[in-house]
C-alpha cells in the first residue's frame, strides 16, 4: 500500500538524514525544497543530487522571496558569523542566521503539498540538540504546528486523515544523526550543509553549521566527505 510523505529537503545533512528514515519506514517520499532567496542557493544543487539518489517519488523546489522582509544574515547584506570553535560563539540568544518565521513558513508549504498528493505524514529535520537555538526547532513548536495542521486542512475538518508530523532527529545529537544516516546508507557526499559556501560550492568550515557538522563527523570518527575551503 502506498504511504506517501512530504519530506522537507534542504540538502543538508539532518533533512538527508530524514529523507533516508521517512523511506526506510516504508513512506513514498515527496521532497520539498526552498528557493527563498538564501545566499547559500548551492544547496538547492545539493537538495537535487540527494532526491535523484534516493528515488523520491517526485521533488518540488519551490519559489518564495524571503528577501523582501531581510532579518537574516542568509537573506539580507549581513556577514554570516564565523567562529574557531563552538566554543567561542555567544551562549545565549537566538542567531542572526534565524530567518523569520522559516519553518512556520515552509512547513505550510509542506501541508499544502501533502492535501494534493493525499499525504497524511510530514517529515521535516528540526533537532534541539546541537542546533543554533531557532525558537522554530523547538518540541513545543513543533506540537503546536501539528495541532494548526489539523484544524487548517480539509482531510482534518472532514475526518478523513489526520495529519501527523515526524522530527525524528529533534531529540538527537549530531553524532547520533550521522550513525543513523550511515547505518541508512546516505552518501553524505552529496550534501551541503554550509551558510557561507564560496563559488566553488566549498563549505566554509567556521559558521556554526559547519562546525555543528564537522562535530558530529569527528564524534562518529568518521571524516566528513564534503569539501572545506581550508582542506
Amino acid at each position: 500500500m502506498d504511504r506517501p510523505a512530504i519530506v522537507l529537503l534542504s540538502g543538508g545533512l539532518d533533512s538527508t538524514t530524514v529523507l533516508a528514515i521517512a523511506k526506510n519506514q516504508g513512506f513514498t517520499p515527496y521532497a520539498l525544497s526552498f528557493r527563498y532567496g538564501q545566499r547559500h542557493s548551492i544547496e538547492l544543487e545539493a537538495a537535487r543530487r540527494v532526491a535523484q539518489a534516493q528515488g523520491v517519488a517526485r521533488h518540488v523546489i519551490a519559489d518564495i522571496d524571503l528577501r523582501v522582509f531581510g532579518g537574516s544574515a542568509l537573506t539580507a547584506d549581513i556577514e554570516v558569523p564565523k567562529h574557531d570553535s563552538l566554543q567561542d560563539k555567544p551562549q545565549s540568544g537566538v542567531p542572526i542566521t534565524y530567518v523569520p518565521a522559516r519553518n512556520t513558513i515552509f512547513l505550510s508549504f509542506a501541508l499544502a503539498f501533502a492535501e494534493t498528493v493525499g499525504a497524511s505524514d510530514i517529515f521535516t529535520g528540526v533537532t534541539a540538540v546541537d542546533y543554533s537555538g531557532y525558537p522554530d526547532c523547538r518540541p513545543e513548536y513543533m506540537e503546536a504546528f501539528a495541532t494548526m495542521a489539523n484544524l487548517a486542512t480539509r482531510a482534518g475538518v472532514e475526518g478523513t486523515s489526520k495529519i501527523t508530523l515526524h522530527s525524528p532527529l529533534i531529540a538527537l545529537s549530531k553524532v547520533d544523526i550521522v550513525r543513523e544516516g550511515l547505518r541508512l546508507g546516505v552518501d553524505y557526499s552529496l550534501t551541503s550543509s554550509c551558510y557561507d559556501p564560496d563559488d566553488h560550492g566549498r563549505a566554509c568550515g567556521k559558521c556554526e553549521t559547519c562546525l555543528l557538522r564537522l562535530k558530529g563527523f569527528a564524534e562518529a570518527g568518521v571524516t566528513d566527505p564534503v569539501q572545506y575551503q581550508s582542506a
